[in-house]
């Protein structure tokens, strides 16, 4: 691959497992990852989802960290309306303290949730106004300033944990281009404005500390398989689950059958725009449909998230990744 790969994992609780067993996952996929070479992996903030562990996402990425040896972890990101940035400081600080060098903040505005739910977290619905302040006030707690007087991070203050902001659009790419730091697209599954964004934030991009020049990462899925058939069979059930994950969180679960004809109707499209920034097939044809990807996206970086329902279809995307397109031993 001509461009670094990160990961992006969601910590999914696959088809008949218990969340401890998907934290198990989550923790060996890091540590197979740094043998892979990979770059970093993110975690992500979701929250009243039952098929995602990763809500507590500091509280994971120290577990993998104490686990780990050499790749960076960080948020992918952490949804910072549901959180003062004080407290965001603080328990990242912490994990840069006790893991130099290898913690990095990703931050979102999205709640991660339904508005339900972002009444049980007691937050205000209007916080994601305040997003770009928000981002100052967490950024000048980790460094050696602090925009409330009297008031710094301990832990937090002087580790000048990096950060990213993340986004899905053109909002995300001002915020990041006026504070002059890298922007992560959520193109793994909102990519309608993918390049309208990316060209927005290069062309308004200020150089800040911490950056230089314009980064940009995007997100895309893998799928891949030994055959095909198998790659399109695995799509096909991911495609399913998030058309139950899009018909609701309550009542009783659709069919296969029923899912299929709300794939086949014009319900479908919406599924399909979001799985449309994909990498599907055999290893050659991934690594092409990358290529082709980062060439479209304008990436410097590319993080990877690999939507297979079934575990073992997931191990075997990851190994196929990392060893035939990635080129790893």
């Amino acid at each position: 691959m001509p461009l670094p790969l990160s990961i992006l994992d969601l910590a999914t609780v696959a088809r008949g497992e218990s969340v401890g067993q998907a934290l198990e996952a989550s923790t060996t996929l890091a540590q197979r990852a740094e043998q892979w070479g990979f770059r970093r992996i993110w975690y992500a903030e979701h929250h009243n989802m039952g098929s995602i562990a990763s809500a507590a996402t500091s509280v994971l990425i120290a577990h993998i960290a104490a686990r780990t040896e050499r790749i960076v972890l960080g948020s992918g990101g952490v949804m910072l309306p549901n959180h003062s940035p004080l407290q965001v400081a603080e328990q990242f600080g912490t994990l840069a303290e006790l893991h130099p060098g290898r913690i990095e903040l990703g931050l979102g505005r999205a709640p991660g949730t339904d508005q339900e739910t972002v009444r049980a977290l007691r937050r205000d619905p209007r916080a994601s106004d305040r997003f770009p302040q928000d981002v100052q006030e967490l950024q000048a707690f980790l460094g050696d300033e602090t925009l409330v007087p009297n008031v710094h991070a301990y832990p937090g203050r002087g580790t000048g944990v990096p950060l990213t902001i993340l986004g899905s659009s053109l909002f995300g790419a001002q915020v990041a281009a006026a504070l002059g730091l890298p922007y992560a697209f959520a193109s793994h599954f909102a990519p309608d404005a993918l390049e309208q964004a990316v060209a927005l934030y290069r062309r308004e991009f200020r150089p800040s500390a911490q950056l230089a020049e314009p980064h940009v990462l995007a997100g895309v899925n893998v799928i891949a398989a030994d055959t095909a058939e198998e790659a399109q069979q695995v799509l096909h059930e991911t495609q399913r689950d998030r058309v139950r994950l899009l018909t609701g969180r309550r009542g009783r679960s659709l069919t296969d059958a029923e899912v299929d004809a709300v794939l086949d109707g014009p319900g479908g499209e919406q599924v399909r725009t979001m799985t449309r920034c994909s990498a599907v097939g055999t290893p050659d044809t991934v690594a092409r449909e990358l290529a082709e990807f980062t060439t479209r996206a304008d990436a410097d970086e590319l993080v990877v998230t690999v939507p297979a329902p079934r575990r073992e279809s997931w191990w075997r995307s990851w190994e196929l990744l990392a060893t035939k397109v990635q080129g790893a031993g």
